[in-house]
C-alpha cells in the first residue's frame, strides 16, 4: 500500500515483531526499573517510608557539597567559615541528618 502527498511517496509495510509490543515493552520498562533501583539507592521503592526517602535525599545531597569544591566554597563564603569546616560539618550531618527515625508502629 502506498500514498502520494504532495510529491512523496509513502509505504507502509507490516512488521511481524510489532504484534506482541505491548508486553515487551511492560517488560523492558519493569526491567530498567528494577535496573534503575539497584543502581542508585535514592530512588526508593513502594515500601519506603517518608523518613527513609527524606533521609536519603539528605544524605546525598551533602555527600555532593563534600565531593564538590565549589559547592563548598559557595556554602563556606555564604556561612563565612573555612572550607574544612563546611566538609566536616556536612560529614557529621549524614550520621542522622533527619534525627532519630520515628517509632515504628506494629499495626
Amino acid at each position: 500500500m502506498s500514498t502520494a502527498i504532495s510529491g512523496i511517496r509513502l509505504t507502509c509495510v507490516k512488521r511481524p515483531w510489532c504484534n506482541n509490543m505491548s508486553s515487551e515493552l511492560r517488560f523492558t520498562a519493569t526491567t530498567q526499573t528494577e535496573h534503575l533501583h539497584a543502581r542508585y539507592t535514592g530512588t526508593g521503592h513502594a515500601d519506603m517510608t517518608k523518613y527513609d526517602w527524606l533521609t536519603h535525599q539528605h544524605r546525598d545531597t551533602c555527600a555532593s557539597i563534600v565531593g564538590h569544591f565549589p559547592l563548598s566554597l559557595y556554602l563556606a563564603i555564604g556561612d563565612n567559615e573555612s572550607i574544612g569546616r563546611v566538609k566536616f560539618e556536612m560529614t557529621e550531618r549524614m550520621l542522622q541528618p533527619c534525627g532519630p527515625p520515628p517509632e515504628k508502629d506494629d499495626d
